[in-house]
């Protein structure tokens, strides 16, 4: 089950550089996903000489996904697989000594409930130190490694009335609540998360937060004696907005939360103190009517209460994971900028703002120990995520999770594009060549729109656009109006107004990979999942150019998503209930009402556990097509969530889109004279 860590020279895994291996020879298949190798969550030890991480992959035989906890040199000399449950473990957290890794894992637990579980350093099995009964959702250490902040949600009720031998009768849900419903969580009653305080030695449980609330992202100060989280309490029902608060609480039984921020948005964790005890690092988001198109600032508070700072006003992108320096002079984050995504380091005193390891790549998380060495995961377009070192300004790679798929493969080109619309804006996206891509001929292309809105596609490794890229297709991915990383103006001018900016984007996305030689106009397709299908929705519905489309968890009768889905606040704040609101709920709804002008052969997908975009999106479409004699499929996964995840339908999934868009586009390229456009 594991490799005692006093003998790990018997387990060194040797990474070797990937240039050293085979030369590329095919391109990817969708089998491939079962070889993919998921790397996230990097932590640094705190001496600086390891970084545990974790590593997901699909199994084909149990039809499950799992991930098990690794470890690289800080020389990136050796990377060694610590677990190899079948349960699967995540989320490691070094003790303060750097004597212990915890992890969680729901192994040995008759419920399957999450535990948390110790791993020593010096070797011998880990050891479960917990036995809650609820889920335990997230931990951090005291800073003297003693005890732990846990972070639990309230059991089930159902699940204490059965024994490991009967079958308890379901029981009616009881629902009083204004937000009800969301996906994975299924119908909300009044289960809650809150903060416990659990000591290793004693084993001793002690609540230490409660309320008809949830508590989350705890922190605790360098002197052990207070924890910081955030919290949605304020108002007479906090479900009715995203305004939560950070609070601050003194770390024993009975103490009273004091409330440290009253923005009106989100102001939210992860949560950081100075190490002088004195402030709190965090995020601040738009305000609550822009919860969809959020940005979030860097912000500091007293941690004895008083005004907030905010030093990242002026930089107009997201930022992300904020992370003080151990001399407490910077604040470490993430920025998301124009299709990547790099570390900066502010400067707490002059807000200077230091951008480090800028590139065309992703950057998805960083840690960091107390002698300033940063490691982190990152991606590009031609690697999935690795963990990396942060050398200075330079980056240097410590796992080789995926080499030896990668020494197989043959990858589409991935360029930045940009090019202006006919109401004169500079929209930007990339663009994946086909594999063997030869200049002088046009190619099928797909429109592949990423979801969100409020997300982007950028420089990083998608398996998706090179599965088509290898099976002969031009791939154009848009950042449209709404998508992140081009500042709250650019999120913000779709609010209230979907599917028409974004549309505009999209076609003159077309239009580009038409003028600049790499599309066939009579071979063009498009599709997406969640609001990527939505938007499939309303291009099909304006303009009929598109011969093929694919369209996961959309919807195109908005006005038949209120009180189905999970938005209702998003709804309420943004459109107006639509008792108040027909007009615009009815002109959201275009794709539905003008169904007739659709022509596209467009396939739809959907799980039926999707409370995020509620299956009856598709349906509702699938069956407007079929009744008009458009061709059209619906293909719906049981007992799926709004992702996808049992490994099986990922796969189906990826072979029925190939299927459709083959049925429709594939012929012979054809000779093309090139010009127009711009590339980066």
């Amino acid at each position: 089950m594991r490799t005692p860590l006093r003998s790990l020279t018997l387990a060194l895994l040797v990474a070797s550089p990937l240039a050293a291996q085979t030369p590329a020879q095919r391109p990817l298949r969708p089998n491939d996903l079962y070889r993919l190798r998921s790397v996230r969550d990097p932590q640094l030890s705190p001496d600086g000489q390891w970084v545990a991480y974790t590593v997901s992959a699909l199994d084909s035989a149990k039809d499950r996904g799992g991930s098990d906890l690794w470890m690289a040199s800080w020389d990136g000399a050796h990377n060694i697989q610590l677990t190899t449950d079948a349960e699967g473990e995540s989320t490691p957290r070094w003790s303060p000594d750097g004597k212990y890794l915890a992890f969680l894992s729901s192994r040995r637990d008759a419920h399957h409930r999450t535990q948390l579980w110790l791993l020593d350093r010096r070797g011998g099995e880990a050891e479960r130190v917990t036995d809650v009964k609820g889920g335990l959702e997230d931990y951090a250490w005291s800073p003297d490694g003693t005890r732990l902040v846990l972070a639990i949600g309230d059991p089930d009720p159902s699940e204490g009335a059965a024994s490991d031998s009967a079958k308890v009768s379901p029981q009616p849900i009881v629902i009083d609540r204004y937000h009800f419903k969301s996906d994975a969580d299924g119908y909300l009653e009044h289960q809650r998360t809150h903060l416990y305080l659990f000591d290793l030695a004693t084993k001793r449980l002690d609540t230490l937060t409660m309320g008809d609330f949830d508590d989350e992202d705890p922190a605790w100060s360098p002197d052990g004696k207070s924890i910081a989280f955030a919290s949605k309490r304020e108002g007479t029902d906090p479900d009715r907005t995203d305004n939560s608060d950070i609070y601050v609480v003194e770390a024993h039984p009975g103490a009273v939360a004091h409330r440290l921020t009253a923005w009106s948005g989100p102001d939210a964790g992860p949560l950081s103190w100075s190490p002088d005890g004195k402030w709190i690092a965090y995020l601040q988001g738009s305000e609550t009517r822009f919860s969809a198109y959020n940005q979030d600032v860097l912000a500091l508070v007293p941690a004895a209460g008083g005004t907030p700072r905010i030093l990242t006003k002026a930089l107009d992108r997201d930022v992300s994971t904020p992370r003080f320096s151990s001399d407490g002079q910077w604040v470490y984050v993430l920025v998301t900028d124009d299709r990547a995504r790099y570390p900066a380091r502010v400067h707490v005193s002059d807000l200077h703002i230091e951008k480090l390891a800028q590139g065309k790549h992703i950057v998805r998380s960083v840690t960091m120990a107390p002698d300033g060495r940063v490691a982190m995961t990152m991606t590009t377009p031609s690697s999935p995520e690795e963990v990396y070192a942060l050398d200075g300004d330079s980056v240097r790679r410590l796992s080789h999770q995926n080499d030896s798929l990668f020494a197989e493969l043959t990858l589409g080109a991935v360029e930045g594009i940009a090019y202006t619309t006919k109401n004169g804006n500079e929209v930007h996206g990339v663009v994946y060549r086909p594999v063997g891509y030869q200049p002088g001929h046009r190619y099928p292309t797909l429109l592949r729109i990423h979801g969100g809105p409020n997300g982007q596609d950028g420089y990083q490794f998608d398996f998706e656009r090179q599965l088509f890229a290898g099976a002969g297709y031009a791939v154009i991915s848009v950042n449209y109006r709404g998508s992140a990383g081009r500042g709250r103006a650019w999120k913000e001018s779709i609010y209230a107004d979907w599917g028409d900016k974004e549309v505009v984007d999209l076609l003159a996305a077309a239009d580009y990979a038409v003028r600049s030689g790499i599309a066939d106009p009579n071979r063009l397709g498009i599709g997406g999942w969640s609001y990527g299908c939505i938007l499939t929705d309303y291009t099909i519905a304006t303009d009929r150019r598109f011969k093929a489309a694919t369209c996961g968890a959309g919807s195109a009768l908005q006005l038949a998503m209120y009180g189905v889905d999970q938005y209702i606040a998003q709804y309420d704040q943004e459109l107006g209930p639509p008792w108040k609101s027909q007009t615009l709920w009815i002109k959201l709804s275009y794709p539905f009402f003008h169904a007739d002008r659709i022509t596209t052969p467009t396939l739809f997908l959907g799980g039926t556990k999707d409370f995020n975009v509620p299956l009856i999106g598709g349906e509702q479409m699938y069956q407007a097509l079929r009744s008009l004699g458009v061709p059209t499929q619906l293909i719906i996964y049981p007992d799926q969530h709004h992702g996808i995840s049992r490994p099986s339908f990922q796969r189906d999934r990826f072979e029925r889109y190939l299927a459709w868009y083959a049925k429709y586009l594939k012929a012979a390229p054809q000779p093309v004279t090139v010009g127009g456009g711009k590339r980066e």
